[in-house]
């Protein structure tokens, strides 16, 4: 019998909704419940692509005795922690601060008033390395509750007491400048792992915004070092395990240093600022490598995530049936010398073999590789024939059972996905990339957004969840539209952007240009959660720094562009001590000293020589270069009172105030764009 997750709009969530566990979605109702039984409620956090949440579902949610225990003494909460990622951030805290790490699943035992008292992750069924059974940990909160409930409040209250007085203390608010930006520079080359690319150890997650700054720092100094880290590491990624080698895309990080074996969920917010980052890198080198990756990464995202109502689903699993039916990790990547031959026959098989880096003693598990290209493989092959090898194998995979889908639509991947997709269209000639980016913004508008210009953070079959848009979905959206803006010319995608911001101003930010994840007016949680710093996506604070600064750009709006400066005095604070983590902002901060530059492109958009400096300005890689296009007095405010000169089309370049001379020549608008 199904329990109450069963009208859920997760995915995640729809997963457990024939658990013998009585679970309850998040919500007033259960805590209620719990206070009416005297229980204490067990909230359990996880995401639908998630390995080891499967794992635990398994062995213990779907077990009935340990269903019957949980029932019993428990009211039980399942939250998909891309719905609520404010009730996982504030229990996230508490779990690092009480334990030291973190992750998911994610077990927190709370009192009724949604207090925490223990905490924990992935707990097996039974006591093995270490860890004691999820059975044994039911039963020792259940006795604590009984017997020593006077020390389980005691504990909560001062848990609770330290979670509030943890405020953001970043001292004396000021802008971040070059001698920022050169110490966090300075402190990257130290983390830079110089033979595989990237940052730190086991696990490598890809560095997509710290990428991002180096390339615009790169743009805006010549530092040739930056620009080195960061090609080095896109084609130590491009050419390892965690880039899909025949799908093209990204899993979500590799378990080694090297790149080869990957944690093989593909989530669509990785893919989207990878896709974004891959389309820099080729725009500031020219490398074919991040012209091809940039372009597969799009087609995967339109190809494997679109949605029939025109989003992206979040992402697609880690685990599928092999051929004995089992559920494994991995199962749809991986090859074997044998599977490879039959597939190919002899010699093309021994070719994608020597190619691909696929061994018989496996890079994966049982024997299997993950497809890569080794670096060490300098050999020139045939092209069309290596061409032909990887069709085959992907039409091959095609047949295998495939990966389950997240098919709910969250606004800020989505907006993340709007803005590569409308840049990757752009710079490639590709118009059919910058058609999904409106199709997927216009469902963000029917979907997720209300008449008072609310955000609703998820929807799935075009039906909106009841989750309030966080701040990063009010960031991401906003940029998304803002590039929507610059490549199509459309004024009404920057009007939506400012409606959006205009919330970010009046809701999310406190008078002293702070930023909170949630909107003044959210839920109230046990603290209102506000984290500067990036975690897997671009932290919703510099997020909404650096759309704040575009929209600034676009408009001449003093206070949009005195939120956004406020709101960097973070960087300032963060941006030398811990760089790897304020990636995004300190790529905001490259766009703020360098202007950012505002071009107005005015001429008729069916003129030929319209859009070839449309597009010259497009391809500039000045650091938040901000872009209007169209005929004079068009839709966009940059374009008010700009004429023509001479009736031809023509460009204004304008930063900090101080305006270039006009220009109808497309390669002296590259050059004003350049130094």
């Amino acid at each position: 019998m199904a329990n109450r997750l069963a009208q859920s709009t997760s995915p995640y969530l729809l997963q457990h909704a024939d658990n013998p566990v009585d679970w309850h979605p998040w919500g007033a109702e259960a805590f209620e419940e719990a206070r009416r039984r005297d229980v204490p409620v067990l909230l359990s956090v996880g995401y639908a692509a998630c390995h080891w949440c499967h794992v635990m579902a398994h062995e213990s949610f779907e077990d009935e005795a340990t269903a019957a225990v949980m029932n019993a003494g428990f009211v039980n909460v399942k939250v998909d922690r891309e719905e609520r990622p404010d009730v996982d951030a504030v229990y996230m805290e508490a779990v690092q601060a009480a334990t030291g790490h973190g992750g998911w699943p994610m077990t927190v035992f709370l009192t009724p008033a949604g207090e925490p008292f223990y905490f924990g992750t992935y707990f097996p069924p039974e006591p093995r390395h270490g860890m004691p059974g999820f059975r044994e940990v039911l039963e020792g909160v259940r006795v604590a509750w009984a017997e020593r409930r006077g020390e389980v409040d005691e504990v909560a209250g001062k848990i609770v007491a330290d979670l509030r007085e943890r405020r953001l203390t970043l001292g004396e608010a000021r802008l971040p400048g070059a001698e920022e930006a050169g110490q966090a520079l300075l402190g990257l080359t130290r983390e830079y792992d110089p033979v595989n690319g990237g940052f730190g150890g086991a696990p490598k997650f890809p560095p997509s915004m710290v990428v991002e700054f180096l390339l615009r720092h790169y743009a805006r100094t010549g530092a040739e070092g930056a620009l080195q880290m960061a090609a080095d590491t896109a084609e130590r990624m491009a050419r390892g395990g965690i880039y899909d080698q025949l799908g093209g895309g990204f899993a979500r990080y590799s378990v080694d240093r090297e790149w080869i074996v990957p944690h093989f969920e593909k989530m669509l917010y990785d893919n989207a600022l990878l896709c974004r980052v891959y389309v820099h890198l080729w725009r500031a080198t020219g490398s074919e490598l991040a012209r091809r990756v940039a372009l597969e990464t799009a087609e995967f995202m339109v190809r494997d995530l679109a949605t029939p109502q025109g989003g992206f689903a979040s992402a697609l699993d880690a685990d599928s049936a092999d051929a004995s039916g089992r559920m494994v990790e991995g199962a749809y990547y991986v090859w074997t010398p044998a599977q490879l031959v039959e597939v190919l026959g002899e010699e093309d098989g021994r070719i994608a073999a020597a190619h691909f880096g696929v061994t018989e003693e496996g890079t994966f598990e049982e024997g299997a590789s993950v497809l890569r290209l080794p670096q060490e493989d300098g050999a020139v092959q045939d092209a069309g024939r290596i061409a032909s090898i990887r069709e085959r194998l992907y039409e091959a995979r095609r047949r295998r059972p495939e990966p389950g889908r997240d098919d709910k639509v969250v606004a800020a991947w989505n907006g993340l996905a709007i803005a590569a997709l409308a840049e990757a269209g752009a710079c490639f000639e590709r118009p059919d990339l910058v058609d999904a980016a409106v199709t997927a913004a216009d469902l963000l508008v029917r979907v997720h957004l209300d008449d008072h210009a609310r955000l609703t953070r998820t929807s799935r079959d075009g039906r909106a969840s009841s989750n309030a848009g966080v701040l990063e979905d009010y960031a991401d959206v906003a940029e998304g539209f803002l590039a929507l803006a610059s490549v199509t010319g459309e004024g009404v995608w920057l009007d939506f952007a400012g409606l959006l911001l205009d919330g970010v101003l009046d809701r999310f930010t406190d008078e002293s240009g702070a930023l909170y994840d949630t909107a003044s007016d959210a839920e109230q949680l046990i603290r209102r959660p506000q984290d500067p710093t990036d975690n897997a996506t671009p932290s919703g604070w510099t997020a909404a720094a650096g759309a704040l600064l575009s929209y600034a750009a676009q408009t001449g709006s003093e206070p949009h562009r005195t939120a956004a400066e406020r709101a960097l005095g973070v960087v300032a604070a963060l941006g030398p001590k811990v760089p790897r983590f304020i990636g995004h902002g300190l790529a905001v901060t490259e766009a703020l000293l360098d202007g950012p530059r505002e071009v107005a492109v005015v001429g008729d958009p069916d003129d030929p020589r319209t859009a070839a400096l449309h597009r010259t300005a497009l391809l500039s890689t000045a650091p938040g270069a901000v872009v209007a296009a169209g005929p004079a007095d068009g839709e966009l405010p940059l374009l008010a009172g700009r004429v023509p000169a001479d009736g031809a089309p023509t460009a204004y370049v304008c930063r900090g105030f101080v305006c270039d001379a006009p220009t109808t020549d497309p390669e002296l608008l590259a050059a004003q764009l350049g130094g």
